[in-house]
C-alpha cells in the first residue's frame, strides 16, 4: 500500500483533495477501535415476496437454486443495497436490479421496500413500499415495460438518499447515472450520467470501449449534512486508474451537476469491493468494504472511518478500521450464535447511524443465490446493531 500511495502521489492525485482540505491540526478521530458487541439481530425470511405481487426470475431457468425453484409466485424483497432511516422503527431498503444482470432481471420491478425490524424479537415486518417507474418519459433508452415501471433490465439501483424535500436520489450502476425520483418513487429528471466515465451496460456506448467494470458504478452514496451535496462513490477501479483505488465524487443537487471535486478510496486490496458511504460529519465517511466470498471463506467484511481531509497528504482519504464484522463479540449469545458472531455474506451494502456508539447493518442476500450462512440454503435479510468501543465523531444530522 505504501507504494501504491506514493505512485498516486506523483500523479498528482492529491490535488483533487483541495475542495474539502482541512488544516492540520483538526482532530483526526479515535486512532483505533476494538471489537464491536452484537447488540441487535432480526431476520427476513429469504422466501418473503410483496403482497399480490407479479411473477418474477423467469429468466433464471427452471433448474433449482440453493433449494429453490423458479420462477416465483411473486415479487421478492430482497436485495437489500441501501437504506434511508425513517421515524418509528422504520427503514427504506433499497431493492437492487434483482437477479444479478440485466439479462435475468427483466420480471423485476424495482422498488423500495419499507421494513421494521424488531432488534429484541428477532422479526422483521414488511410494511409497504413503493415501485419506481418513469411515467414522464424522462428516459431516453428503451424501457423493458410499456407502461414505464422500471426493471432490473433497465437500472442497477444500488445506493440511496432521503433529500430535505423528501424526494430520494438513487445511485445506478449500469451508467452509471443519477436518478431523481418523487417521494412516491416516480423520476423527476432524466438520468445524470457520470462525465467521462461508461459501464459495459451503459445504454449510450454505442460500440465504444467502456471504462468501468459490469455493474461496478455507484455502489455507495452520502449525503451533505445539509443536503446540498452529495457523494456517490464507485465500486469499481476507472481504467488507467492504479488498481484497488476508487473514486468518490461530489454532486450538487442544486445546481444537478457534478462540482468537479473528487477524493481517491484506497481498497486493502484490488480484489475488494464496498458496500456502502455515508455521512459521519462534513470530512468523514462510513464505508463498508468486503471481499466477494461468503460463509466459512469469507475473510474481510469491515467497516470504516474514512476521513477526506488527508492528514497525511498521500493524496488518499485516511481510513480507520471501525468494525470488522467477522469478529463481533455477543457475550448474550443473540440469534441463538456462539460468543464470537459472524456477518458472512458475499454482500452486505447497508448502514446506518443510530447513535455514536452504534450502527445498524444489513446484508444484500442475492436471493436465491447466496449462501453465507447456511450453506445450501438461500439466505435471508439479516439485520444487526453493533456496539462500537469508541464514539464515532458523528453530527446530529448523520443520525436523524
Amino acid at each position: 500500500m505504501p507504494n501504491m500511495k506514493r505512485a498516486l502521489f506523483a500523479l498528482g492525485v492529491g490535488a483533487l483533495v483541495v475542495g474539502l482540505a482541512a488544516p492540520a491540526l483538526a482532530d483526526p478521530g479515535p486512532a483505533e477501535f476494538g471489537q464491536a458487541t452484537l447488540t441487535g439481530f432480526a431476520s427476513l425470511p429469504a422466501e418473503t415476496f410483496v403482497p399480490g405481487s407479479e411473477a418474477s426470475g423467469g429468466g433464471l431457468g427452471t433448474n433449482p437454486i440453493n433449494g429453490l425453484t423458479p420462477p416465483f409466485a411473486g415479487q421478492p424483497v430482497q436485495g437489500f443495497s441501501g437504506v434511508v432511516r425513517r421515524d418509528g422503527g422504520v427503514y427504506e431498503m433499497l431493492s437492487d436490479n434483482g437477479f444479478g444482470r440485466k439479462d435475468n432481471s427483466a420480471d423485476f420491478l424495482l422498488r423500495v421496500q419499507r421494513v421494521k425490524p424488531d432488534l429484541g424479537s428477532g422479526r422483521v415486518e414488511v410494511v409497504g413500499g413503493f415501485n419506481l417507474s418513469d411515467p414522464d418519459k424522462h428516459i431516453t433508452f428503451p424501457l423493458t415495460r410499456e407502461d414505464r415501471k422500471l426493471t432490473g433490465a433497465d437500472l442497477d439501483v444500488e445506493s440511496i438518499v432521503r433529500a430535505p424535500d423528501g424526494t430520494y436520489w438513487i445511485g445506478d450502476e449500469f451508467g452509471p447515472f443519477l436518478l431523481h425520483f418523487s417521494s412516491s418513487g416516480k423520476l423527476l429528471k432524466a438520468p445524470v450520467p457520470l462525465p467521462g466515465v461508461q459501464a459495459p451496460e451503459n445504454p449510450f456506448l454505442n460500440g465504444g470501449t467502456p471504462n468501468l467494470g459490469r455493474s461496478k458504478g455507484f455502489e455507495g452514496m452520502a449525503r451533505s449534512l445539509d443536503g446540498k451535496r452529495l457523494y456517490p462513490l464507485l465500486e469499481g477501479t476507472i481504467t488507467g486508474d492504479p488498481a484497488g483505488t476508487l473514486r468518490m465524487y461530489e454532486f450538487d443537487v442544486r445546481k444537478k451537476g457534478y462540482t468537479g471535486k473528487r477524493w481517491t478510496y484506497p481498497l486493502d486490496a484490488a480484489t475488494h469491493a464496498i458496500g456502502d458511504a455515508i455521512s459521519v460529519d462534513r470530512h468523514r465517511f462510513l464505508i463498508i468494504e468486503r471481499d466477494g466470498k461468503q460463509g466459512e471463506a469469507a475473510q474481510v467484511k469491515k467497516v470504516y472511518l474514512v476521513d477526506s481531509r488527508d492528514h497525511d497528504r498521500d493524496g488518499l482519504m485516511d481510513k480507520t478500521l471501525v468494525a470488522d464484522l467477522l469478529n463481533i463479540a455477543n457475550p448474550d449469545k443473540l440469534g441463538g450464535f456462539g460468543q464470537t458472531f459472524r456477518f458472512p455474506f458475499e454482500t452486505i451494502e447497508s448502514v446506518a447511524i443510530l447513535d455514536r456508539h452504534t450502527l445498524i447493518i444489513a446484508n444484500d442476500n442475492n436471493f436465491p443465490f447466496s449462501s453465507g450462512r447456511t450453506p445450501g440454503r438461500p439466505d435471508n435479510n439479516e439485520f444487526i446493531t453493533i456496539k462500537l468501543t469508541h464514539p464515532l465523531p458523528a453530527s446530529p444530522q448523520a443520525m436523524s
